[in-house]
């Protein structure tokens, strides 16, 4: 991509800020136009004989926090975004699988928690409550926030008819895409998605070439694409 290209960032708030002021500093134009937004749920946190926290998502640590003032327990979390989250709302004791849901599974059974409360979305994209009590792990899940779908601007839709790159970061946000491209396709259109789930919703709409998967699901990596 040469410098300065735009580039639809579909991600919600607030991370879809951070990752814009990435995609700027790597010299491209961040276009900020959620498909997705995150609406909190008032949801009762009971703690009681919880020995770990764990997140997907830094969206469910943040809305965990401000249900819950305790930060004794420690926290296990998908990746570096959600361990610095954990950090930076005061938990001192951080593990971070640096993956997906199944690499925080795997690292969870090894460190035999005897029960860990999970936090995170309504409709998560993967179920790790059921892979850790598959594995001998206690766990439950409460849900502190839910993603809804959101409708883009007609400005961001007009770039469509144009060279355009989009970041991807979740299965859901890919779906949401694809239903615009049903009805609206773009031959131009760039997909740089997350992991090999994200990518799945666009293969049969977007030319193979086109959608690009990062080598491993985080951030950097996804970014990365943007200079392949």
């Amino acid at each position: 991509m040469n410098k300065g290209a735009p580039v639809w960032i579909t991600r919600a708030q607030p991370g879809a800020e951070g990752t814009a002021a990435k995609v700027a500093a790597l010299g491209f134009t961040p276009i900020v136009d959620p498909l997705l937004e995150v609406a909190p749920i008032a949801a009762s946190i009971d703690l009681a004989g919880a020995t770990a926290l764990a997140f997907t998502s830094a969206n469910g640590l943040q809305a965990f926090s401000r249900l819950c003032d305790s930060r004794a327990l420690p926290v296990f979390t998908v990746g570096r975004a959600t361990a610095l989250a954990a950090r930076e709302a005061g938990f001192a004791r951080v593990s971070s699988a640096d993956g997906d849901v199944e690499d925080l599974a795997r690292l969870i059974v090894t460190a035999r928690p005897a029960f860990v409360l999970w936090a995170g979305a309504r409709e998560p994209a993967g179920d790790l409550v059921a892979a850790l009590n598959e594995a001998g792990v206690a766990a439950r899940g409460v849900a502190v926030y839910e993603t809804v779908d959101r409708t883009p601007s007609e400005a961001t839709l007009a770039l469509l008819d144009r060279p355009l790159a989009v970041l991807l970061h979740s299965p859901r946000a890919a779906r949401g895409l694809a239903d615009i491209l049903r009805r609206r396709p773009a031959r131009g259109l760039r997909a740089l998605c997350l992991s090999e789930a994200v990518a799945a919703p666009l293969d049969a709409l977007v030319e193979r070439g086109s959608v690009a998967r990062a080598p491993r699901p985080d951030e950097t990596a996804l970014l990365a694409l943007l200079s392949a």
